[in-house]
């Protein structure tokens, strides 16, 4: 298969709808379908079912529409670590380590200064993102290591190491009659009166429906949730990061979250390989 060939079909899989893929991609419609039609005869196989209602995919394109992800996710990948590696000052690339903005900040403060002691350590660029980007920017090679947390981030198809395990709390704005308790359980959090859990993004940046704020980071999420406007349900560690005015109460039945360092299978970085010793030592 060609690459432009695989991006076409992502296209129309996405959208399944030609005139809109076509729009999307920057072309007109009939090469866009002959070229669908001359990748469905190549393998051999429908990959899109044409009705009056529309298009939908076939159990193959399903199948192509998963892999082809894989590999353009990749080509892109290869090509921005390649151009990265180009433009390194030293003829040494650095490391892009790439964490969710106000998660594991003890944790990435210990793991950078224990990588720095190490002979032969590079500048390791942290980029903070929101919720649920991380393992989007791993994947797609704007970053070459990843804080991932499950059972939240998916680790799928990634080399990982788990590095932390812990429990899980509801943060309340301070004076809320649950304060008061040792400890709360999911269900006693789904009912709370005026307090919805948030809305967090899915990977492609669209929220869920539901009545809850949408968020996009944890600062603007703690300033929800002083203002009464919300309440949520966070790793244990987020104590660190309240302020007044905020108040954390552990959930007896929650999930266990467990921090992992994640990388490509396919890295041959040195670098990378130092980090997570680094990483699993702590």
């Amino acid at each position: 298969m060609e690459t432009r060939e695989l991006r076409y079909f992502v296209a129309v899989a996405e959208e399944l709808h030609f005139g809109r893929a076509a729009q999307q991609l920057g072309i007109a419609q009939p090469p866009l379908s002959r070229a669908i039609q001359q990748l469905e005869r190549r393998l051999g196989a429908a990959l899109l079912e044409r009705g009056s209602r529309g298009v939908t995919l076939t159990e193959a394109g399903s199948v192509l529409l998963r892999e082809g992800r894989a590999a353009l996710d990749a080509i892109d990948a290869a090509e921005r670590r390649t151009r990265r590696a180009a433009l390194a000052p030293t003829g040494q690339p650095g490391v892009v380590l790439v964490t969710k903005a106000g998660a594991t900040g003890e944790l990435l403060a210990k793991l950078l200064d224990a990588y720095a002691a190490e002979p032969g350590a590079v500048a390791v660029d942290v980029m903070l993102c929101g919720i649920g980007e991380q393992e989007r920017l791993l994947r797609d090679g704007r970053a070459d290591v990843a804080l991932l947390h499950r059972p939240f981030d998916s680790t799928a198809g990634l080399d990982t190491e788990e590095l932390h395990a812990e429990g899980q709390v509801v943060v309340l704005p301070a004076g809320h009659p649950l304060t008061g308790r040792a400890r709360v359980r999911m269900s006693d959090v789904a009912a709370l009166p005026g307090l919805p859990l948030p809305r967090w993004p899915h990977a492609d940046g669209t929220f869920p429906d539901g009545a809850g704020p949408p968020v996009h980071h944890h600062t603007q999420l703690l300033q929800l949730i002083a203002l009464g406007r919300a309440s949520a349900i966070l790793p244990e560690s987020v104590r660190a990061e309240l302020r007044d005015g905020l108040v954390a109460v552990p959930v007896a039945d929650a999930p266990t979250v467990t921090t992992v360092i994640a990388w490509p299978p396919h890295s041959r970085s040195r670098a990378v390989a130092a980090l997570v010793r680094a990483a699993t030592r702590l």
